[in-house]
């Protein structure tokens, strides 16, 4: 069935859409979908804030107002929305490059969501939406193994009972080596054993919270046996009740930009990429534009209430979609939870084990380091992999932000790598009078070449095509008469192209070779028309509509 076009309001606000078309058989599923996400998305949200050393509030009331936003403006009906692995190990990298902490940290992450939100917005009035199609998945993976480990390396300590920590993933390991004689047992028991039963839980188990199980192991077991007074560390006490709004301030802007445009990227592409894998044939379809506003809205209205940068999150919304969610509403749901435990449970969520939620973030982090991907570019393209293996070691062994920069840099690299190779083939005529490129049985068309440029033509390789069509006809037995250069599989032309060609026939000219263009493309023939020579390449037949058309105009001239 195709699905009714949204109405304009409707694609700014696509919660109008699904309303109006919402069933009441589709209100439990949701619920159902909606609470079970919740038992894994707020225990996870609260492990994740520990992960920027920020306390576990920050990451419950990320699962309130950003949420309930994403609800409202998100395309996606059965994405889950709080914060991902990724976004947090770069929140803390962006709170140490800056080197604050305590309620220093808090203002500066109020100011960092905030600044992430309005560069999400930005990019939409500079249609930068292009970005995100042309960041290589691959790469982007190498950069997210880099992250689990990182996060992981840092979950260490946790387990252990150990005080020291470091600020990247080899420090944390030396660490730990360094300090293996002051390992708590209990807390390593503790720590170790749920790393065990959530694994066990996902596997035999997978539609139980794993997460929330944990947590409720981990609490109960500091009440029953007391673990705290053996030495087990507990996170600081959480206040009771929701986060009143108050302005974000806009000190360490300039330091905190680099990382906002990092933290940006990733949520642009993390969310797009969860939002794409989870849309169903009878949904709208989705708009870049519209998700990068409900993205950077999340983090806007967070801002207000001290949360850290949003974006969709894999996991989750895998949960979420696997317990039957059909709407956002679900996710209106996973809001009411995170209400509820703001405003009950935080007397029980103060006896939780620093341990526990060490665990929990290690386990969410093995889904980042996996090497399915990397085995298979191994096996597939060597370049792919040596790119993608160099942004997740220069992510690892500096600092994660400058991975992502290198990520990208090394994605456009290989655009324009891909780019600058000329991809040109030979038409040849088959025997009904067709042109392709040749193949058996196809002869050449006596007296001309038949050139078609297969990729883009820009200021980067348009002198690699000249060098090559110059070699082309160099090359040519017998020596054409005419060169035709089908570029109908180019869409525009800039000048210094269109000043190359230029160059290219009068060269062509010195060895009695005229030069001729086919299929130029309406773009770029709205701009050669504006060249003083246009109208006479029109009068001397250069320009011809397609490669047919010229061979015929051709062979008339020869005839004559």
């Amino acid at each position: 069935m195709t699905a009714r076009q949204p109405t304009r309001i409707e694609r700014f606000v696509p919660a109008l859409g699904w309303l109006r078309e919402y069933q009441r058989e589709w209100l439990r599923p949701d619920v159902v979908a909606g609470l079970t996400a919740g038992g894994v998305v707020i225990p996870q949200a609260m492990a994740y804030a520990t992960v920027a050393g920020l306390p576990v509030q920050v990451g419950l009331q990320t699962c309130i107002v950003p949420m309930a936003v994403y609800a409202l403006l998100g395309g996606a009906r059965r994405m889950s929305f709080s914060t991902s692995s990724t976004i947090v190990a770069l929140t803390a990298a962006a709170l140490t490059g800056i080197g604050v902490s305590g309620a220093q940290a808090l203002t500066a992450t109020a100011t960092l969501t905030l600044m992430v939100g309005l560069l999400l917005w930005l990019a939409v009035v500079l249609r930068l939406g292009f970005i995100v199609e042309c960041v290589s998945e691959l790469v982007l993976f190498g950069i997210k193994v880099a992250v689990g480990l990182t996060i992981a390396a840092a979950q260490l300590p946790k387990l252990l009972g150990l005080s020291t920590s470091g600020d990247s993933f080899l420090s944390n390991i030396r660490n730990v080596l360094q300090h293996l004689d002051d390992v708590s047992v209990v807390t390593a028991l503790l720590g170790f054993g749920t790393v065990a039963v959530v694994l066990v839980l996902r596997r035999v188990a997978p539609r139980v919270p794993g997460p929330l199980v944990a947590l409720v192991i981990g609490i109960g077991l500091v009440l029953v046996a007391n673990l705290d007074e053996h030495g087990v560390a507990l996170i600081p006490e959480v206040p009771t009740g929701l986060v009143a709004p108050s302005l974000p301030g806009l000190d360490h802007v300039a330091g905190l930009l680099p990382y906002a445009a990092g933290i940006a990227l990733m949520a642009l592409l993390e969310s797009v990429s969860v939002a794409r894998s989870t849309r169903q044939p009878d949904d709208p379809q989705l708009v870049n534009d519209q998700e990068f506003i409900a993205t950077g809205a999340g983090s806007v209205a967070g801002s207000f209430f001290g949360t850290v940068p949003v974006a969709g999150g894999f996991s989750q919304t895998l949960v979420n979609v696997s317990a039957g969610a059909r709407t956002q509403v679900s996710q209106l749901a996973t809001v009411a939870l995170a209400v509820l435990t703001s405003l009950f449970l935080a007397p029980l969520l103060s006896e939780m084990p620093q341990a526990t939620l060490g665990a929990v973030v290690l386990v969410a982090v093995t889904g980042l380091i996996q090497t399915t991907d990397l085995r298979r570019a191994w096996r597939i393209d060597r370049t792919e992999f040596g790119l993608a293996l160099a942004a997740g070691v220069i992510a690892l062994l500096t600092n994660l932000l400058v991975g992502v920069l290198a990520g990208v840099v090394i994605t456009y690299l290989l655009v324009l790598r891909s780019l600058s190779h000329m991809h040109i083939s030979e038409l040849h005529r088959r025997p009904d009078g067709t042109l392709h490129a040749g193949g058996e049985g196809d002869e050449a068309v006596h007296g001309v070449l038949v050139l078609r440029v297969e990729n883009v033509m820009f200021t980067g390789n348009i002198r690699a095509l000249q060098s090559e069509l110059n070699l082309r006809v160099e090359g040519a037995e017998p020596k054409p008469q005419v060169l035709v250069v089908d570029v109908s599989r180019t869409f525009t032309t800039t000048l210094y192209v269109m000043d190359v060609f230029l160059e290219l026939d009068r060269e062509l000219r010195r060895e009695d070779v005229d030069l001729w263009i086919a299929g130029m493309p309406p773009r770029a023939k709205e701009k050669a028309q504006r060249t003083p020579l246009w109208q006479e390449w029109v009068a001397a037949g250069k320009l011809q509509p397609d490669v047919q058309t010229a061979v015929a105009a051709f062979q008339r001239r020869a005839a004559q």
